[in-house]
This record gives structure tokens, sequence and C-alpha cells, in this order.
């Protein structure tokens, strides 16, 4: 098998992956001059200075049950190769991705931008909320985590409150009045952060109309619609803890995501 078979193979295998709840933790190491000249970055990526990698070590490993991280540079040769050296030194499964960031490029595949948010707001990772979340307040922070910033922290707060926690605490206000991501029109939060983001895909987009409809009283328009907002309303009735509430709500949107992505031509009957 030739080496450029064997590079898209690996990049349809990230690609599958990433949107899911076992996907490969990826590590950008490009240099700050390379980032400098393209600042978009492969969903869910951090990116990390290959001189710091080993503090990647003193993370709480991700829900990543193939346990594998896939470290990213320009090309894929130095950096990358001697920072997955370092982690396998340290016993942690990682492997180069071939080509590097360019070659991710280069076939056209998904990339996502963070230059929208302020310096303040990337450093600090935090987004505040209303409580008691339902739909977007789900789906939003299920995006975030799948495909912008996997260690975004999310805080749920009374909705009088939410403006000066944001303030306070350098968070990024959504889902509520004058929030910096919320409702625009007739598009729901999820909407526009899939817009801000500049991230989009069959998939997504198809998923972002059955949220639509759940969140604004439309279930009528998407026939899914109606099942997501009953189980939305199941998983509140279920968790009075936010926080525990959204670590179940992830799985549910992990399972919209994959019907968006992989079954929308399935279905179900009795045999006649």
């Amino acid at each position: 098998m030739s080496r450029d078979i064997i590079q898209r193979n690996f990049l349809c295998l990230i690609v599958q992956k990433i949107g899911t709840f076992d996907a490969p933790k990826i590590i950008d190491t490009r240099l700050a001059e390379d980032y400098a000249r393209d600042t978009a970055l492969i969903p869910s990526s951090r990116r990390v200075s290959h001189h710091s990698i080993l503090n990647t070590l003193q993370e709480k490993p991700q829900d990543t049950p193939i346990g594998k991280t896939v470290v990213v540079c320009q090309e894929g040769h130095k950096v990358s190769h001697g920072a997955a050296a370092v982690l396998r030194a340290q016993g942690m499964p990682a492997e180069v991705l071939s080509g590097g960031f360019c070659a991710w490029r280069e076939q056209g595949l998904p990339l996502v931008s963070l230059q929208a948010l302020p310096e303040k707001h990337r450093q600090a990772g935090l987004w505040v909320t209303r409580h008691r979340p339902k739909i977007d307040r789900i789906a939003c922070p299920w995006l975030l985590r799948r495909f912008i910033d996997p260690d975004a922290h999310v805080l749920f707060v009374p909705p009088s409150e939410v403006l000066a926690v944001a303030d306070k605490f350098d968070a990024i206000s959504f889902d509520i009045e004058q929030g910096e991501i919320t409702h625009e029109g007739p598009l729901c939060t999820f909407e526009v952060m899939l817009d801000h983001f500049e991230l989009h895909s069959a998939a997504l987009t198809r998923m972002a109309r059955v949220i639509r409809a759940a969140d604004t009283n439309q279930i009528e328009t998407i026939p899914q619609a109606a099942g997501l907002l009953a189980l939305s309303i199941g998983l509140s009735k279920l968790y009075r803890n936010d926080n525990t509430q959204l670590a179940a709500g992830l799985t549910l949107y992990d399972m919209l995501y994959l019907w968006a992505r992989d079954g929308v031509n399935e279905t179900h009957d009795w045999p006649r």
C-alpha cells in the first residue's frame, strides 16, 4: 500500500472520530510562525508548544477509549515526531498525523477558527449560560467539547447573573438575550455558534435543523424534533444537578450527531 493511500486512510479515520466520544486527543504543535500564517485548527485540537509537551501528561486524560493522542505539526516531520516520541517515552500512546496540518488542509477537511474569540476568552476557556439547561444549552456545550475546545468549562447560573458572571470571569455568555453568542433572527444559538466558528458540515447542518425546531417550538416542521424535545425534558426531570445533566446530555447529542452523519436513511419497522 502506497504512503499516500495510508495517509489518506489515516486522515479519514481521524475525520470519522472527530465529533464522537471516542475521538483521540489531537495536539497541534505547529511552530508559532506557522500558526500565525494559518490560524485555523483541526476540530477539537489543542495548541501545545513542543517545549511544554510533557505538561500534557499532567492533565486528566480525556474519555478516549482508543487511548491515543495524535500529534500535528506543519508537515508531519521533526516537531510532531519528536513530541510524539516524548509522549510514548512516558507511556502515552501517540501517533503523528502524516503530512501534518498542510495535508489536512490540502484534502479540504474540516477546520475551525477561534479568531472570533478575544484572547482572554481563549485563555480562560469559560462559557456561561442560564441554569436548568435544555436543548440549545446542552447542544452548544456538546459542540464546544466535541469540535471546538475539549477543555471548555460551562458555568450554569441564574439568568439574571449570566452577563455579570461573564464579565467578572472572562467567560463567554451564550443562549441568553444580549449574550455574546445567542439566537439571531430565526437561528438558534447552536446555528449561530456554527457560523461563529466557521464550522460546517452536512451532518452538523442537519443536526442544527432538528435542534432549532425543538428549541423554538416548531416541532411540526422536523419529525425528529419532537423526539429531541421529549428526551430533553425527560433529561431535565431526571437530573437536578446541571453539570450531571450536561454529562448525560452529551451522550444524547453524540447519538443525534451519528444519526445526522450516518443514519438518516435507516428506518425501523415490524416485519409483516
